[in-house]
């Protein structure tokens, strides 16, 4: 348990002084998953193909429309910067051989929707 931590504070440190020279993903993000209602009136679930989950809103694309569907969202990710380093550190943890919390978990402010099909499979 304590090599474990040990381990994740290198990764935090290798990673910090290593601030922009490791691969840089973009704001921009193709998610293709399945819509579902969220907690209010204007967010929405995104579950990813990839086993991610997404909140996502939009002011230009009628997200309600898609509930229940499997589309392909496109869009910003919120705070971008600030969320690919917490990835890079999962990512980095992981291959260190800890197991918790593999899959990506964010916002993103939807831009356009690509229906890929009209149900979702589970």
């Amino acid at each position: 348990m304590k090599i474990n931590k040990f381990l994740l504070w290198v990764v935090l440190a290798s990673m910090s002084a290593a601030l922009g020279f490791g691969k840089e993903k973009g704001n921009v993000r193709e998610i293709t998953g399945c819509l579902s209602k969220g907690d209010s009136a204007q967010e929405f679930l995104l579950s990813g193909n990839d086993g991610s989950t997404w909140e996502v809103r939009s002011s230009k694309v009628a997200l309600a429309e898609h509930v229940g569907h499997t589309i392909t969202a496109t869009g910003a990710v919120s705070h971008a910067k600030m969320h690919n380093m917490k990835e890079d550190t999962k990512e980095m943890a992981h291959d260190t051989g800890m197991k918790k919390g593999d899959t990506e978990h964010g916002h993103m402010t939807v831009t356009a929707v690509k229906m890929v099909s009209d149900s979702c499979q589970k």
